[in-house]
């Protein structure tokens, strides 16, 4: 899955909804859910994510979304096995990112 979220320190929730297609509130329960999701509050309480907090919502949503994983069965995946799925699961985004950009130069050609 690719998402499309330009450089920054913090993303609003409602940023990082958008880029997931899902609504606020399932961003709201995954927090809720997942140890791993920590994202910064200010004084007025909103969310403010952060890249790595980003990285872990790609990988919640690989789980569950596209791999069918109950919440339950995600929770033990990323304990059970976080550094080794993680960086697997990096290195395919990665692949799948300079796929896309291949295909978009061939189209291009």
């Amino acid at each position: 899955m690719q998402i499309e979220l330009p450089e920054k320190r913090y993303y609003a929730i409602g940023e990082v909804a958008k880029a997931f297609n899902v609504n606020t509130s399932l961003i709201r329960f995954w927090e809720k859910e997942f140890d791993v999701l920590k994202p910064k509050k200010n004084a007025k309480g909103n969310r403010k994510f952060t890249p790595e907090d980003i990285k872990n919502l790609k990988f919640i949503y690989h789980l569950v979304k596209e791999r069918g994983f109950t919440l339950e069965g995600a929770k033990t995946h990323l304990k059970e096995e976080k550094h080794k799925s993680l960086s697997n699961f990096e290195i395919i985004n990665k692949l799948e990112h300079v796929k896309s950009q291949l295909i978009k130069l061939k189209n291009e050609l």
